[in-house]
């Protein structure tokens, strides 16, 4: 089983966006889809770029060096790809993953407020004006 993040119809609106070809040398022309799912890997995981793993589950191609894959991401960012397909998938939301974080932590009693409103203080010109701290 394959974790893909990218659903086939979602591939099918993304694929023109992206840059390069499978014919094109070098970086810019490998696999756009699986380099996108590396780049959802690493959103999704929330991990560093040199954690990146060389295989993508048991799929014989691989992300690649993650060097390799961050400078590709970086000038898919520059070259506005990203902002590109974010518009193009955004009008059909998957909703299925949607969760609302409604955690309620309970607190004892003393931490429920802060102590009362404001204290007057008085400045240091009337407290050196004051009485001496003995006599009080």
């Amino acid at each position: 089983m394959h974790r893909f993040v990218l659903t086939d119809v979602q591939w099918t609106k993304i694929e023109p966006l992206c840059l390069g070809k499978p014919s094109d040398p070098g970086r810019t022309g490998g696999d756009n889809r699986l380099f996108l799912e590396a780049v959802l890997w690493i959103a999704r995981t929330g991990s560093p770029w040199r954690d990146l793993p060389p295989t993508f589950g048991n799929l014989p191609p691989t992300f690649g060096n993650w060097n390799t894959v961050f400078k590709r991401y970086r000038d898919w960012v520059k070259a506005g790809v990203f902002k590109r397909i974010f518009d193009a998938v955004s009008d059909d939301p998957d909703m299925e993953f949607a969760m609302v974080d409604a955690t309620i932590v309970k607190v004892h009693r003393h931490a429920q407020g802060a102590k009362g409103g404001p204290k007057v203080r008085p400045s240091a010109s009337r407290k050196a004006a004051g009485p001496p701290k003995s006599s009080r």
